[in-house]
């Protein structure tokens, strides 16, 4: 395992999901209802651009490794998923919803692990509709972790909506990796 600057904030997203989650158990003497929406809005915040940090420090400063390579998505993957675990919990997100977006990311991470394995990674590599799912999910979560006006505007309809587009989205990509797989593994099955 390596430790350099990208590999350090990739574990410090990490780190941040158990503080990000334990915010909203903190008894209400110490942060109101708004302080906690407040605070794990930003160490999402935080989260979300970390991880665009991340790789392009890892690219920029020649410090890419297998190891970060790994770790990068689960991060992502974990932070997202304790977000709705956590939205779902306080009523302001469908578990369907939740349900649909980690099942997604649980099958596309085994599917590309699969994938890998029989050396047919690429044709599984992320999607311009995989990037459009995560913009919309990436919004919506901050958005819905907020809950409260924002400069007098009602913020929470435009989080649900957000997170429904990224529903739909998160269908499609799925779907479309699928596809790619199964046309991947008939080119294979056939050579």
């Amino acid at each position: 395992m390596q430790f350099n600057i990208p590999n350090t904030l990739t574990w410090a997203r990490i780190v941040m999901i158990p503080l990000f989650v334990g915010v909203f158990y903190l008894p209400g003497s110490l942060l109101s209802v708004h302080e906690k929406n407040v605070v794990a809005c930003v160490l999402f915040i935080i989260a979300a651009v970390t991880d665009w940090f991340d790789g392009y420090l890892a690219r920029k400063l020649g410090q890419t490794s297998a190891f970060g390579a790994f770790l990068d998505p689960v991060a992502d993957k974990l932070m997202v998923c304790a977000a709705l675990v956590m939205l779902t919990e306080l009523e302001r997100v469908s578990a369907l919803i939740a349900l649909i977006i980690i099942g997604r990311e649980i099958t596309i991470s085994a599917l590309r692990e699969w994938m890998a394995q029989l050396g047919a990674a690429r044709s599984v590599a992320v999607s311009y509709v995989g990037k459009l799912k995560t913009t919309a999910q990436m919004v919506a979560i901050p958005v819905l972790l907020y809950h409260d006006k924002l400069f007098g505007f009602e913020v929470v309809q435009v989080g649900s909506a957000l997170l429904w587009v990224a529903a739909v989205l998160t269908l499609w990509s799925m779907g479309y990796y699928l596809r790619r797989a199964s046309e991947a593994l008939s080119g294979k099955l056939d050579a």
